[in-house]
């Protein structure tokens, strides 16, 4: 028992894509970064406590008291018909038109990713996502057996000669491209967003070359500056799939999102949403039918707003007054993420565990590209910390950093991680 305690003895009875499942990046800075002395700009953590919690667990305990025997029974597989209305108001923010009959409520946004690859991929089918890409798609990927081949980003979001270029080749190849996996709004990791000019752009070549785009779009109500970018999807309802969550203008923890398709995938999506779960929790879909049908949600969402402005001005500020040459990092205008990028010669994914002695979190850029390039980059998140702990995060960041150049420059060494995709800054970021 001790061996097998060390090593697993059924790796001969798994199946082969279960070779694919391995640990993410984030879930193994977790443990570590939760220690309290521990500043962690890891997880991208929504700020809950900003919710008004008295009026929303009055809702909550007034639901259960009221219409409890509706809320604790099983429900529809398609999800909650309520709710699905509300969705599509919530979508209509976004310039998206939509009947209710087209979504599908899932577990978070991260179910939607799994049946969406469940229906289209084949093991070796290839995926399109940009580079980086969220950590979290690229396992679900991973799990199928997908071939990812990344895209570029630069400042503007995904690159569309790029994409123009990658799509040509592989037709030579004779390789389908099943779909383009895409955040074009505050992309996580990178912070970036796809401009209006570009996203015209990005719909054209699919178009051209026949590809599905599956757009997650978590963040797009979470913007600084004006009104709420206009989708993907608004545009192209036949090719664009859409995947929305509650978990950041809500609450995570009530693990409520959903998928808008078109009508024929939506059929597949619900058979597949039936043998995965049967049905996802009819009480966390009625606690959100309930909130925003009772609640002042959109005020909530200007909140949010403003909280992680505060937040994301104060890493910048720090990144700016602390950060060594040679440091650049891009400008969020919404979402959670600021993408830094290290000197020449520095290794984020080497330097984690010495940042973790020094007291602060960061996911390294290694987790968002499927070939496990990205050693110069990490990811930090402003959404969680009070805005004197990122600074003083930034502060404890930005000496490991020094520390690193001076190990560098006294050795020689020599770059550790290879090109990672991303494209040179541009005036928006420093």
């Amino acid at each position: 028992m001790e061996q097998h305690s060390r090593t697993d003895a059924y790796t001969d009875r798994y199946a082969a894509r279960a070779a694919g499942m391995v640990p993410s990046e984030i879930r193994a800075l977790f443990a570590m970064a939760a220690r309290p002395e521990v500043v962690s700009l890891a997880g991208g953590m929504p700020y809950v406590s900003a919710l008004p919690l008295d009026a929303v667990g009055g809702m909550v305990g007034e639901l259960v008291a009221g219409k409890g025997a509706d809320v604790l029974q099983y429900g529809s597989a398609q999800g909650d018909g309520q709710l699905r209305e509300h969705i599509c108001e919530v979508m209509s923010l976004e310039g998206i038109q939509a009947s209710a009959d087209d979504v599908v409520v899932t577990v978070g946004a991260q179910q939607a990713l799994d049946l969406i690859t469940k229906i289209f991929i084949d093991p070796g089918d290839v995926i399109l996502a940009e580079a980086p890409s969220y950590v979290g798609a690229l396992g679900t990927f991973a799990s199928y057996q997908a071939d990812v081949v990344h895209v570029p980003l630069d400042n503007a979001g995904l690159v569309p000669s790029a994409l123009r270029e990658t799509l040509a080749r592989l037709r030579r190849e004779g390789r389908s491209v099943k779909f383009l996996y895409s955040v074009p709004t505050f992309q996580n990791p990178a912070g970036v967003t796809l401009t209006t000019a570009r996203r015209a752009q990005i719909l054209e070549i699919c178009a051209e070359y026949d590809v599905l785009v599956v757009e997650d779009n978590p963040y797009g109500l979470l913007g600084f500056e004006g009104e709420p970018m206009r989708a993907l999807r608004a545009d192209d309802p036949d090719r664009v799939i859409y995947l929305g969550s509650f978990s950041k203008t809500i609450a995570s923890g009530l693990r409520v999102g959903w998928v808008l398709a078109p009508h024929a995938v939506r059929a597949k999506l619900v058979l597949a949403a039936e043998s995965a779960i049967l049905c996802p929790s009819n009480f966390s879909q009625l606690a959100v039918r309930e909130y925003l049908a009772t609640q002042p949600w959109r005020e909530q969402i200007k909140d949010f707003r403003e909280l992680y402005r505060t937040r994301r001005d104060a890493m910048l500020d720090a990144l700016e007054q602390l950060m060594p040459d040679g440091c650049t990092w891009t400008r969020p205008s919404g979402g959670f993420f600021v993408w830094v990028t290290l000197p020449e010669g520095l290794d984020a994914k080497a330097m984690a565990p010495r940042a973790i002695a020094e007291r602060v979190a960061y996911v390294p850029g290694t987790g968002f590209f499927a070939d496990g390039t990205g050693h110069r980059h990490m990811r930090l998140s402003y959404c969680f910390p009070e805005p004197g702990r990122i600074r003083e995060g930034i502060r404890r960041l930005a000496g490991v950093v020094e520390d690193e150049i001076r190990l560098r420059d006294t050795f020689g060494g020599a770059v550790t991680g290879g090109s990672t995709g991303f494209q040179a800054p541009g005036p928006d970021v420093v």
